[in-house]
Formats: C-alpha cells, structure tokens, sequence
C-alpha cells in the first residue's frame, strides 16, 4: 500500500563547532511505510534522527508535517507531534514495572489526581497482547530479556500514538528468533499505518523490510532507492563512494608458512573433541549456525573456559593453556564477539585499552614509562587510522568500528602469533568492515595465522584461505580454494551433505 507523505525534511544542516554535521539533507516519510536510512558511522544519521525527534535543532532546512512548516524544539514536541525514536541502548528503568516504564512522565490519574495503577496496567496490558509480547504490565523490565525490553520501548511509543517510530539498529543484541519477532512487529505497525524510520548496517534487514532507502555519506544527502533498486553493490558504492567489490581484493595463500597453532582433541562444554592446525601466512574461517559452538572452541583455545581434553601447540611447543594469561604470553591474541561488554573498557581511554596487555613491557621499579605508552598509541592509531582526538580520548564515545579497531589495537601490542577474531565486522559500517579486512590481510602477509569466525559467509568467501564448519559442536567438514562457496560452507553447516 502507498502511504501519503506526512513528513519531509528539505536542506537540512546541522554544525558543531567548526564540524559540519548534516548539509543539505532531504528526507521524506510515507504512512505505511518501512523507510531505511544507511550510511557510514559519521554520515549523518544520527544527527538528522536526533533533529526529526527534537533533540537538536537544524541551524537550516525546512520541516513540513502533513504539509505545514513546524519547528521541533524537543523530544516532548515530537512526541506530541507523534514521533518517537528508539535508540540502540535501550533507555529503560530496569527497577520499574512494564508498565511505569510506558507511560513515564505520562502516567493517567485519577479524580484527586493520584496515579491511576489499574488504568495504567489495563492500557500496557492491552498494548502488549497486541504486540504479541509474552510479559505482563507489572512484570520489572529488569528481568526481561534485550528483545522484550525492546517492546516496552515500542509500547511506550505507541502510548504516545506513535506517527512516526524511529529504530536504530534494533536488531544489534537480538537472537535470530527474536529478530524475526522483532521484525513482525515492524510490519504490524507499518500496516497499520505508522512510518517506520529503519537504521540498520545490515542489507538483508533492509532488502526484507525496507519499500525505500535514504543514503547519506559525510553529512550529505547521497540519493534515494526504491525496493525494486536495492542492489548490495549499489548501496555500498552510494555510502563508501567506492565499488563494492573493493572490499574482498584478497588474493588467497598458495604457500601458507610454518605450523603457528596445532589442536587435538580439545573438547569442553558444548565442543566435541576436534583437531586443526592453523599456519603463518593464512587466513582461517571458522563458520556454522548460532548455536554450532564456534566461540566456546575459540574461549577453550584461549583459555577463558576450561577444556576437559585435548592439547594445544604453539610454535611446536606443547602449552597448558589452562587461562588467558598464559595463551598471552605464548603470542595468542583473542578478539571477542561481545566488545562492549567483554574486550573493551569503554570508560577508559584509547592510551589504556591499548596498552594495558604491555604495560609490564613499559614500567621501571613499577612506574609506568608514560611518554612511551603515548607514543605506541599514537602510532596504533595512525596504523589502524582510528578516528579519534588523540590517545586520551575516551573509547565509550567513539563509534563502533573505531571500537573495534582500537580493541585490534590492543592484541597487535603483543605481536601475536596467533590472532583469533569472533565476528570482527559485526555492527560496524562497511566502510570499517573494508579497514578492518585490510588489517587482517597485513597481519596474515606478515606471518600471523589468523582464525576468523564469522555469521556472514559473503565475508569468510571474500577473506578466507580456508575456511572450517562446525555443528553441534563438533568440526564437520572444510573447504579450500574454489570449494571455499556459501553453498558448501551451509552444506556442512546443515549436513546436507551427509550420506
């Protein structure tokens, strides 16, 4: 169904300081319309998301709403105005109910003007069976999961009665299941008539959901796209400016070098005994279904779990990786899937989370060598061309693939042998997903064996020398060379290749 436009925004600009954030920026939304914005970190989304919801105002531009001029002074005013944003770190109150949480600064009352407890459980309740949510309005958000505090957000929103319902990359923390619930609920709401402004970095999301994509890169207004134009290549040359076959311009090993890692057996948890080698020079995929046990073989090479059987070499010396510490010192690097919250610290600055596995290395009678930490960051950063003010800024504040190189950052310190990486790309944009590829093909090409698990298998065929499948746990097949297809790696994924 084609909505009518109830929204545009029309040379829009926004500046900070000497920064130019937003210039000439066009926008229009449609009721019953699912409408993507995409672009880089720092193309302007969240600017011109954070304007629409009136948390900034434009210093230029027009707002028309169903057709008239309006000035968006604040979120209560968009609010009012039926807009509503939902940023990616949900802003919930984990010790109040459901329902508090709805209808905060909004709460009904009663005749002598007290908070009317029943009403405000009857409407949350009957937003939530709509919703479909399996919670009750008296429930504490603080034990439900992401996916269902996600709900509360989108039931607040629709207290409001939400014309328009912005969404930030809502799917970041979200399972596969409960994405695919998320996403019914998406299109539940666009049918019923309310626009719909989707963020995401992920083109699948946008190819199943999206009718139209804006495109913004460096602050500017790129072009616009119908469902019927979305093509990968396309929309990734519109935000990076570049091709998008640029990205996987990886000539794969034909002499991979000496043996760097060798595992037998090693079994723990959910990991059935297995045996792999992984060699200097190469780049190795480690792939298989949520669920196949991927991590858990990464954390037991790593030490962080505990192995019930099996060996480990490095370098042909036999190693009882019984904890991290121990697999450090051996030159093995880990990259964590879960950045935020297992490998950064992100109140701590760049100088700190990148030195903190060498600081031993730079200290005399238990003073730290300053001078030389700063110059090792700054180094780091112009290596890895990590946007940010200098070593003392904060990594909490910089945007999701910088993050993930300064986390890079930290295991290249310790000039690893061995570099294991758990979803390296995942929520960073594409133009960080092609640094980051170019960082691991100059780690390879200077003798480090990396291991590579990933969820994306465009991504281990673009990178990969070779790539490894686990299911269930257990290593079930490999592929090489011209065998290394999306369709053999899902092949041993399922077992559809079983007897």
């Amino acid at each position: 169904m084609e909505g009518n436009i109830i929204f545009s925004m029309q040379g829009i600009e926004k500046r900070f300081g000497a920064t130019r954030a937003l210039r000439g920026v066009h926008l229009t939304v449609r009721s019953h319309e699912i409408h993507a914005i995409m672009g880089e970190n720092g193309a302007g989304k969240s600017t011109l998301m954070k304007i629409l919801s009136g948390v900034y105002t434009p210093d230029a531009g027009e707002i028309l709403l169903d057709g008239q001029a309006i000035r968006i002074q604040s979120p209560g005013e968009a609010r009012a105005l039926g807009i509503n944003l939902i940023y990616q770190e949900l802003s919930v109150a984990p010790n109040m109910t459901v329902a508090q949480n709805v209808f905060m600064g909004n709460v009904p009352r009663g005749r002598l003007g007290m908070v009317d407890e029943r009403e405000m459980n009857r409407r949350t309740n009957a937003i939530l069976t709509d919703l479909g949510a399996r919670f009750d309005a008296t429930d504490l958000v603080g034990t439900l999961s992401i996916a269902e505090q996600q709900q509360v957000e989108i039931a607040r929103a629709l207290v409001h009665d939400s014309r328009i319902l912005i969404m930030d990359e809502p799917t970041a923390a979200l399972s596969d299941r409960e994405t695919e619930q998320l996403f019914r609920i998406i299109e539940t709401l666009r049918d019923r008539g309310i626009a719909v402004l989707y963020i995401s970095h992920r083109m699948a999301e946008v190819d199943r959901l999206a009718r139209r994509v804006t495109v913004l890169r460096d602050g500017a207004y790129v072009g616009e796209l119908t469902h019927d134009e979305l093509d990968q290549k396309r929309i990734v040359q519109m935000m990076v400016g570049r091709d998008a076959d640029d990205f996987y311009q990886h000539t794969r090993c034909t002499s991979r070098g000496a043996e760097r890692l060798r595992v037998e057996g090693i079994a723990g948890g959910k990991v059935k005994p297995g045996s792999f080698s992984l060699y200097a020079g190469e780049v190795t995929g480690l792939a298989g279904l949520v669920g196949a046990g991927r991590t858990e073989l990464a954390r037991l090479i790593f030490g962080a779990d505990q192995k019930t059987a099996g060996h480990v070499w490095v370098d042909g010396e036999k190693v009882d990786v019984r904890e991290p510490l121990t697999a450090i010192r051996h030159g093995i690097g880990y990259v964590p899937e879960d950045r935020k919250n297992l490998g950064l610290f992100l109140h701590l600055t760049v100088l700190e989370n990148t030195a903190i596995n060498v600081l031993r290395h730079h200290s005399r009678a238990g003073v730290l060598n300053h001078r030389k930490l700063t110059t090792l960051t700054r180094d780091a950063i112009r290596k890895l061309n990590v946007k940010v003010s200098g070593p003392d800024g904060i990594v909490g504040g910089l945007s999701g693939g910088n993050q993930q190189k300064v986390l890079l950052a930290r295991w290249l310190e310790i000039k690893p042998g061995v570099l294991i990486l758990d979803e390296p790309t995942r929520g960073v944009d594409v133009g960080a997903k092609s640094e980051i590829y170019k960082i691991i093909h100059q780690l390879a090409d200077s003798g480090v064996a990396v291991l590579c698990i990933s969820s994306e298998l465009p991504e281990l065929v673009g990178i990969c020398d070779r790539v490894m499948v686990m299911r269930d746990g257990e290593l079930t097949g490999e592929v090489s060379d011209d065998d290394i297809t999306q369709e053999n790696i899902m092949a041993y994924a399922t077992q559809a290749n079983a007897a």
